[in-house]
């Protein structure tokens, strides 16, 4: 769609000069002071722009909008909790076998003096030293790293087990009140799309059949949102798939055990951008450490091939021009909303991103700034021809007022 240049809103050069650093300074000024309600805000409109394309097909069948919204959440309730079962029957027990193991490792057996790790510590260190390699002394950090774990005063954790609990159950009721909040404002702006959809069209210019700004973002952040699932589903069960691969072969031996657990937790913290997809290695390369250092070089390895993979193949086809930003404006994006809203706001600063890219690509259509730059001012000067005198003087009348040319 071409830019609607013959009825752009241009901007004049004195609001340019004032009027628009006061506005950026007042937002971020007002952003930072109400920061709680807009981020409540943030998501709950973020909610309602990828939920109303089905509801909108709901009311397609004549279903009324109020029924519609009603029946969408509850769909997507039951699907919350159906992952919440399956989250809390195989992917948690693996989770919790795999922390027994890695426990199990820096524990003393009845009628032991060393550790499991010690007893490998030792056995690398002979390794070492035949290979001419003693100065490496493994088993003196070895030994450091247990008298930590030895020393933690266990008496004093548990004697704030009071304080942890209440910090516990205020975040869990803090976390739930802002679940409602987001639901109810979220019901709220569903409710109340059409009617702000019939507002905006009336005022920005729209070419006949043109796509309004609400069906543009939706598009935008549905193509976001479709995509971050489809690279976190394709990484997350490579890695399980992997994992269970090597754990078969007799490589990583725990790795078949615990592959579900590590692809769910691989695919979740690839919505992390650039530091998600190393973070997903850590779980199963801490397990292959404890097992042995050959199935730690097997997980790193393989954990460097499918990032391979990701980067060249699985993110520019899936994701394609998703976000469409440079990436120094995402990280500076990233940084911001970790500032803001921590771990929360890096979740939600791309699906932002998206959103703000078509927003600005929309506005831009439709209003412009007036230009600075002007055309040259022409200023006349008399210039003297060289070889040539002055214009001569006109004459000047005798005294008395007479006519020279009639006088005498």
């Amino acid at each position: 769609m071409p830019p609607l240049t013959s009825r752009k809103v241009l901007i004049p050069r004195w609001v340019q000069l004032v009027g628009l650093p006061l506005i950026v300074v007042g937002a971020w000024q007002f952003i930072g002071a109400v920061s709680h309600a807009v981020f409540i805000f943030v998501v709950a409109a973020l909610i309602a722009i990828l939920l109303n394309p089905i509801v909108r097909s709901f009311v397609a069948l004549r279903i009324p909008r109020a029924a519609s919204v009603l029946l969408v959440y509850l769909l997507f309730a039951l699907t919350f909790v159906a992952a919440g079962v399956i989250a809390g029957t195989v992917i948690a027990t693996q989770a919790q076998s795999a922390s027994t193991v890695v426990q199990s490792e820096f524990s003393k057996a009845p009628g032991q003096t060393e550790t499991p790790a010690q007893k490998k510590l030792d056995r690398l260190q002979v390794w070492l030293d035949h290979h001419h390699l003693h100065k490496i002394d493994v088993r003196n950090l070895g030994d450091k790293v247990q008298q930590k774990i030895d020393s933690l005063d266990v008496q004093s954790v548990s004697g704030k087990a009071v304080s942890i609990a209440q910090g516990i159950l205020v975040g869990i009721v803090e976390s739930l009140f802002n679940v409602v909040l987001v639901i109810v404002v979220s019901v709220y702006m569903l409710l109340d799309t059409p009617r702000l959809s019939l507002f905006l069209r009336r005022m920005l210019p729209h070419e006949e059949g043109e796509s309004d700004l609400i069906t543009r973002v939706e598009r935008a952040l549905i193509s976001y949102v479709r995509g971050q699932i489809l690279v976190s589903l394709v990484i997350g069960t490579s890695v399980g798939v992997l994992m269970y691969l090597l754990g078969v072969t007799g490589i990583f031996q725990n790795g078949d055990d615990y592959a579900i657990a590590f692809g769910a937790f691989a695919a979740l913290t690839e919505v992390i951008p650039y530091v998600g997809p190393w973070l997903g290695a850590i779980p199963p390369f801490i397990v292959a450490v404890s097992e042995s250092p050959t199935a730690a070089l097997a997980v790193a390895v393989a954990f460097l091939i499918i990032h391979q993979i990701e980067g060249h193949i699985v993110i520019p086809k899936l994701m394609g021009g998703a976000v469409g930003v440079h990436p120094l404006l995402v990280i500076f994006a990233l940084l911001a909303g970790e500032q803001l809203y921590g771990l929360a706001g890096v979740f939600i600063t791309l699906p932002l991103v998206a959103v703000g890219r078509e927003l600005f690509s929309f506005l831009r259509e439709r209003i412009g700034l007036e230009a600075w730059a002007r055309a040259p001012l022409t200023v006349e000067v008399p210039v003297e021809v060289e070889g040539r005198g002055p214009p001569p003087a006109p004459p000047t009348p005798p005294a008395g007022g007479a006519d020279p040319a009639t006088a005498g």
